[in-house]
């Protein structure tokens, strides 16, 4: 059965609280502690794993944490094609999707990494690889991987359901057994679209005053 993609914007950004670790706990408590001191380590942190294992979302997390203590990061992924100079308002650095930069962006990174480090700030970073295997300037790849490096895995089918059921008795949602099924095949399965649907439905029902069904579904759908 195909696979319908959403492009849904986040009404909230993610965060760290509203992060599902799975087995992901060790990469989740580290950031937590990491991004919640006062005093936070220079020594970088390098995500990595497949689509769909939550990098983005605990980078951007960790930059929503830091919004809300007042402090400021350095944005990079591989859409910003000409990446903006280092500040030194930047509390840390985030680099998003390394394994996709251009020379220009790898310069960049490159250039933000020793500026960052020259001043104590903190560099955390996500790619689809391990260190070793990136295609990267060698002296880029090599910094990325000598700090704290995690292995991120994506959450199974029963951890999906888990998750979102937990979502929905927040809300006070009902999802029946054929409405998580459909989600779950019709959609796609990484957890963000998965949220960000649930979301979309919750307002959708309260809006049409109706239950979240099967053909709530695909009356919103035909409505977009």
């Amino acid at each position: 059965m195909k696979q319908i993609a959403l492009d849904i914007g986040l009404a909230r950004g993610p965060t760290l609280t509203g992060f599902c670790a799975g087995p992901n706990e060790a990469a989740l408590k580290h950031l937590q502690l990491w991004a919640g001191s006062p005093t936070r380590s220079p020594v970088p942190t390098y995500l990595w794993g497949a689509s769909a294992s939550g990098k983005t979302h605990l980078l951007k997390a960790v930059a929503e944490s830091l919004r809300e203590q007042g402090a400021a990061a350095g944005w990079l992924d591989a859409s910003i094609t000409e990446p903006p100079d280092f500040s030194e308002n930047w509390a840390v650095v985030l680099l998003d999707d390394v394994h996709l930069y251009t020379a220009v962006q790898q310069h960049a990174a490159f250039n933000w990494f020793i500026n960052a480090q020259s001043l104590q700030r903190g560099v955390l970073a996500a790619g689809a690889l391990p260190p070793a295997d990136l295609k990267l300037r060698e002296d880029l790849r090599t910094r990325l991987g000598w700090g704290h490096v995690f292995q991120l895995q994506v959450l199974s089918e029963t951890e999906r359901r888990a998750v979102l059921r937990q979502a929905a008795d927040a809300r006070g949602v009902f999802l029946g057994d054929e409405v998580m099924d459909f989600m779950l095949t019709r959609f796609s399965r990484d957890l963000g679209s998965l949220m960000q649907l649930l979301e979309q439905l919750d307002g959708y029902a309260l809006q049409t005053k109706r239950a979240i069904t099967i053909p709530l579904i695909k009356s919103m759908l035909e409505n977009e």
